[in-house]
């Protein structure tokens, strides 16, 4: 197991982490959810967030045909995130904020409105939920919550920031980024 940064805990959900790569046997296709918004996906990579050793997360990345990562904000994709821990929504938007702002630059307001996006995209979570970002090139990023439609944010902008978290050369879990990433690095 890698030991990484304590700011980057959650990569946009807490502070500090260590990844290691998740699950033997992973799934070939994606929940009904995120099928239906993200047809023909396939699972590109997965990895898990650990803390001290306790399990925080584990995520999948799913991109359709022909993604690429170097261009990552071109192509639709969905990151789907299962805690293992409860966290607050409001927690999970301050971090994804501070993380985007690292990788991403943002301006003073983008920050007030991002922010206050997120903290209405963000539900408080349970250990066993699952939290998932589907990235539509030009048209912004949805969220599900637990397979069901929690929220929308029609900036292409905000949308390219929020993938950078776990998708940009620029991440602060580059171990994590390579587990997502799996072959197309």
């Amino acid at each position: 197991m890698a030991t990484v940064s304590r700011r980057s805990l959650l990569l946009g959900l807490a502070a500090g982490a260590a990844c290691v790569p998740a699950w033997a046997g992973a799934r070939t296709a994606p929940g009904a959810e995120l099928a239906a918004w993200l047809p023909g996906a396939r699972l590109q990579g997965e990895g898990r967030m650990a803390f001290l050793g306790l399990h925080v997360y584990d995520i999948r990345l799913w991109v359709g045909e022909g993604f690429d990562a170097a261009a990552f904000e071109r192509h639709p994709l969905a990151l789907e995130i299962e805690y293992a821990r409860a966290f607050a929504g409001h927690r999970i938007a301050e971090r994804s904020l501070a993380e985007m702002e690292r990788v991403a630059g943002v301006s003073p307001a983008q920050r007030a409105a991002w922010l206050a996006a997120m903290k209405q995209a963000f539900p408080d979570v349970e250990a066993g939920d699952r939290l998932a970002g589907v990235h539509r090139p030009g048209g912004g990023a949805r969220f599900i919550h637990n397979g069901s439609r929690a929220a929308e944010v029609a900036d292409p902008d905000f949308a390219r920031a929020f993938f950078a978290i776990w998708l940009s050369p620029r991440t602060s879990e580059p171990r994590l980024r390579a587990a997502l990433l799996g072959s197309a690095a």
